[in-house]
């Protein structure tokens, strides 16, 4: 039959507003037939499509009576409105702008996700939709003989489309059709609802260290730019009460995390740990940032799994960078929870400020301009070793400042070889106090050069493939002499590919390389049009006189260095393999070493780390350390996954933490269930084994979306 189109601008009436009338809003109407009797008294039939302000109206039969301004309309019934809400009935009475009326039958879905079936449903004022004898769930159901995995059941349903919240009345909560819990009144937000007062998804937590204990928190929006989130953690052996308070600005952003305990662990004292940290976006492109970090004991983080870090820190900075300097100082607090350290012998404040301005294209090339401001306090008085063996160091005191001045420029010569020259001076000035072995005040003016050379050689082959190999060369000089300063920030070095050509490789200015320096590398990096890619770096350096400075497993303590290698490996199937190491030629043994392994795939994700360092007195280490580290995650199905971790210490041979998580998700459920140990390496550190359980509910804005895993009826 030829559909018929009709618009029909007297068929609707916008709401009137505090002083004017709108203008009537026309509907469209779209059907089989359209009929009209008695000029009063419309009727369309077949495929029936009605439009208005946004809302779409599907049905078989519409009858409009003009002069009652009545709706009967037969379905199978289908009402979409602007914000994706959809209503589904058999047979509805409403208005002519569908705000009020009864539907019987009535499905109501919310956000393609929370489906509310019940017997009839009423329209009040376009606001509200109360449902009598309801059934809610977001769990997709294809059959009238199956079973929802749960549903509420309920014997009235109220949905505020205003302020998006759903109440019930005599409510059950049933889980495969038994009836597991009854709230007689209950109020959850609907799920186009992103912040909602009231309790979130509560997780269950089993711990030898803490019990049996459950966590239930309670989240308070503050305005649309800050909220609060409560979360009591009860146990036999705690009474705890975690918060997190997030603020949103229009130039930046804090989160500031603490909780608070009173335990059976430590009798008699009140357990706390602050996190905050922020960050603002300043005038003139400074960017200011925070963080601050404190416990009241070393333990309580551990305990209470809140973090695994051993040492805190609290800064703030001020930070600018544009494309020719960079600007940042910044002031930190050190607080250490290591037993063989102290707060009172460590540098606990810490005030740090650096400069530097670039001059490109000045005589041929870039010279660069820059200040280091260092100084750190202890709250020692001591200026000496003690012998109280809490005293692991004396109260050093120190401050510095750092001039400095380079210039750099690079030639290509004939044959393609790459040419470049380096000239760099530095002035420092230092000022050490409680210290019974170091000068109260010294100076040095360290001038450098160096001449490098590179000949790449490069070759590109007919099935797209590319391959380079370069030999590096460079001779630099240092000059200057040492003053007689204690090495306070200087007594760990690292020697990689990043500092290979440095001119000096310490990472503080209380100590610089002396004399003549030589360096060697060769590099070579292949990229294979099937996919992979690999390389691989060898570096040396040659000094004229051993540094007494380096530590043994720095790799640089004697004349000749130990031999850089670092290489990596990568495929299109998500293969990578990094690694590197230091290699003592005369023991055929490696130093230091470290890699990693990742394997990343659609339905399965690994990742391998190992690390080697051997013993150093020097560096506080009596002790060779190398570990494993193992992570990794795997796609059972499209609703189970499972994760695990470890690492294992292969000095000590045992496990230092080991976990496992497994994970089941569907359209209407998600629960995570966790098993970790963490077997302790510290006195102040209890080993304990923790099993987690959480099962958020899919379709309220609080457990989360019901969309991406819908599952299709067959």
């Amino acid at each position: 039959m030829k559909r018929l189109v009709l618009a029909l601008a007297l068929l609707w009436t916008g709401p009137l507003s505090a002083q004017t009338e709108q203008a009537q809003a026309p509907a469209l109407l779209v059907a089989d037939s359209v009929t009209v009797e008695n000029r009063s008294r419309l009727i369309a039939t077949g495929n029936v499509e009605a439009l208005h302000d946004g809302t779409r109206l599907r049905a078989e039969r519409i009858v409009y009576d003009q002069a009652t301004g009545a709706l009967r309309i037969d379905g199978p019934i289908r009402i979409t409105d602007p914000d994706g809400t959809i209503l589904v009935a058999d047979t509805a009475e409403l208005d002519e702008d569908f705000e009020n009326g009864l539907l019987r039958g009535a499905r109501l879905v919310l956000d393609e996700q929370l489906q509310l079936a019940s017997v009839e449903a009423r329209r009040v004022d376009g606001r509200y939709t109360s449902l009598n004898r309801v059934a809610v769930t977001s769990c997709q159901v294809c059959g009238p003989g199956q079973v929802p995995l749960w549903q509420i059941r309920a014997s009235r349903v109220v949905h505020d489309e205003v302020e998006q919240q759903i109440y019930f009345d005599n409510a059950q909560f049933r889980v495969l059709d038994v009836p597991l819990v009854y709230f007689p009144r209950l109020r959850v937000p609907d799920p186009t609802l992103e912040r909602a007062r009231g309790f979130l998804t509560p997780s269950v937590r089993s711990s030898t260290l803490l019990g049996f204990g459950i966590k239930t928190p309670y989240f308070v929006p503050l305005g649309r730019h800050q909220d609060l989130t409560f979360t009591p953690y009860l146990s036999p052996v705690t009474r705890t009460l975690e918060t997190r308070y997030r603020r949103a600005f229009a130039y930046g952003d804090i989160e500031v995390n603490t909780a608070v305990s009173q335990d059976t662990l430590v009798s008699k004292e009140t357990r706390a740990y602050l996190f905050a940290q922020g960050s603002f976006e300043l005038p003139r492109r400074f960017t200011l940032d925070f963080d601050i970090e404190t416990t009241t004991d070393e333990a309580y983080l551990n305990d209470y799994d809140y973090s695994g870090k051993d040492r805190l820190d609290s800064a703030i900075t001020l930070s600018r960078a544009t494309p020719l300097s960079f600007f940042s100082a910044e002031l930190v607090h050190y607080q250490t929870l290591r037993d063989s350290e102290r707060d009172s012998t460590q540098p606990t404040i810490v005030l740090h400020s650096e400069y530097e301005r670039r001059f490109p294209d000045l005589w041929g090339g870039e010279l660069r301009l820059g200040t280091v401001s260092q100084g750190h306090y202890r709250y020692s008085d001591l200026d000496t070793d003690s012998t109280d063996p809490d005293d692991i160091v004396d109260g050093r005191d120190v401050a510095r400042i750092t001039a400095e001045a380079s210039w750099r420029r690079r030639w290509t010569l004939t044959g393609g070889v790459r040419a470049g020259v380096t000239t760099q001076a530095w002035a420092d000035q230092f000022w050490i106090a409680q210290d019974a072995t170091s000068d109260e005040k010294a100076s040095q003016l360290t001038p450098a050069v160096a001449v490098e050379l590179r000949w790449p050689w490069t070759r590109s082959g007919g099935d797209g493939s590319h391959s380079l190999i370069e030999p590096i060369l460079q001779t630099a000089w240092i000059g200057g002499d040492r003053p007689d300063i204690a090495n306070d920030e200087s007594t760990r070095v690292e020697f990689d590919e990043g500092n290979l050509l440095a001119l000096s490789r310490f990472p503080a200015a209380d100590r610089r390389e002396r004399g003549r320096v030589s360096a060697a590398g060769l590099r070579y990096t292949h990229e294979d049009p099937s996919g992979w890619s690999g390389g691989l770096t060898f570096g040396r350096l040659w000094r004229e006189n051993a540094d007494p400075s380096f530590t043994p497993s720095s790799g640089l303590d004697e004349e000749n260095s130990d031999i850089l290698v670092a290489g990596y490996l990568a495929n299109r199937e998500g293969l990578a393999l990094t690694a590197r190491g230091l290699l003592d030629e005369t023991e055929g043994s490696f130093t230091k070493a470290e890699a990693r392994l990742d394997w990343q795939t659609m339905t399965f994700g690994l990742g391998a780390s190992y690390l080697l360092v051997r013993a150093d007195a020097a560096e506080d280490r009596g002790g060779q350390t190398s570990e494993w580290s193992l992570d990794g995650a795997y796609d059972i199905d499209d609703t189970w996954s499972t994760a695990a971790f470890g690492r294992y210490d292969l000095s000590g041979n045992r496990f230092a933490r080991a976990g496992l998580g497994v994970v089941y998700e569907n359209e209407c459920v998600s629960a995570n269930f966790t098993v970790e140990r963490r077997f302790a390496s510290s006195t102040t550190l209890e080993p304990s084994t923790d099993f987690g359980l959480t099962v958020a509910l899919k379709g309220f804005s609080t457990g989360g979306s019901a969309k991406e895993y819908r599952r299709t009826c067959s």
